[in-house]
């Protein structure tokens, strides 16, 4: 008999989890109060996909989350509109000032107090503000946005030698990304940076996401067979399957149940699910109970 075990340090996030409580929150309060254009039908638009998982977003979907961007935002007036854990910038909230959209702010605290150390830095003007981030990733782009755009993006240890060594930085980071990649950065940095400039890393990265890589790394190593569990747009996800991959190959990433091939199993005694801070525990539920059925 196949043993399966859930990794229960995997799973949404707190940022991710307050964003789904008040998406729902919202919608169960239409459906008592009547206050939607049908009351049978409760509606909230989200500006966009509030998880990066298909799955999760189409149960909400069937719920009354409409996911939107931001030309659609444009259009939109008198209305409810959700943002997302990851933030906006602020000219997000300047457009639903003048449409008299209501926001209702599920912006991660983690993130929402980046926005303002980057603001404060930026207003400041005494340094060129470096962020280490996926450029175009919706909370990169909320963290450039307190910056009027000025903040230069890296995505990776071998864009730090395009940097201005001769100019002041002030390093920050997405609060998803490597933590052990961000030190390589900072210690670049200090070992190049020109003796008349100076320069300041500011450690962003959010510790309920970068804990998570030792502690999935162990989980992996416990398993002959591991089920990663994300959608494939999932920056986090990304990563910690990489992990996964790197100390146990025999790693496969699934979205769904239905991608589960059955002759992975074969010769298996242990099965380990995990999954990114995205990734819904009802649906590694789901994969369990599908391994199930295929090894009876």
């Amino acid at each position: 008999m196949i043993q399966i075990e859930i990794d229960n340090g995997s799973g949404f996030c707190f940022g991710v989890t307050t964003a789904i409580n008040k998406a729902e929150e919202e919608l169960a309060s239409q459906r008592v109060s009547g206050d939607s254009k049908s009351p049978d039908k409760p509606m909230l638009y989200c500006l966009g996909d509030i998880v990066h998982n298909g799955m999760e977003c189409e149960r909400l979907r069937e719920m009354g989350l409409i996911t939107i961007n931001h030309d659609d935002l444009r259009e939109l007036h008198d209305v409810k509109v959700l943002l997302r854990a990851h933030g906006e910038p602020p000219e997000t909230y300047e457009l639903a000032r003048r449409n008299n959209i209501e926001i209702i702010d599920a912006t991660c605290p983690v993130v929402l107090q980046l926005q303002k150390r980057i603001k404060q830095q930026y207003e400041s003007g005494k340094a060129q503000i470096v962020i280490f981030g996926k450029k175009g990733h919706a909370e990169v782009l909320g963290l450039v946005g307190q910056t009027n755009s000025t903040a230069i993006v890296i995505e990776s240890f071998n864009e730090v030698k395009k940097l201005d060594i001769t100019k002041d930085i002030c390093l920050y980071s997405q609060t998803t990304k490597s933590l052990d990649e961000f030190h390589r950065i900072i210690d670049y940095i200090q070992t190049h940076i020109s003796p008349e400039a100076t320069f300041k890393s500011f450690d962003t990265i959010c510790r309920s996401v970068a804990n998570r890589m030792p502690n999935i790394s162990q989980f992996a190593t416990r398993h002959d067979l591991i089920l990663f569990v994300c959608g494939r747009k999932s920056s986090n996800g990304k990563v910690l399957f990489n992990e996964c991959l790197r100390v146990n190959p025999n790693t496969h990433l699934i979205e769904d149940p239905e991608e589960i091939q059955t002759e992975w199993l074969e010769g298996i005694e242990t099965v380990g699910i995990c999954g990114a801070t995205s990734t819904p525990k009802w649906l590694m539920e789901q994969c369990r109970e599908a391994i199930l059925h295929y090894a009876t």
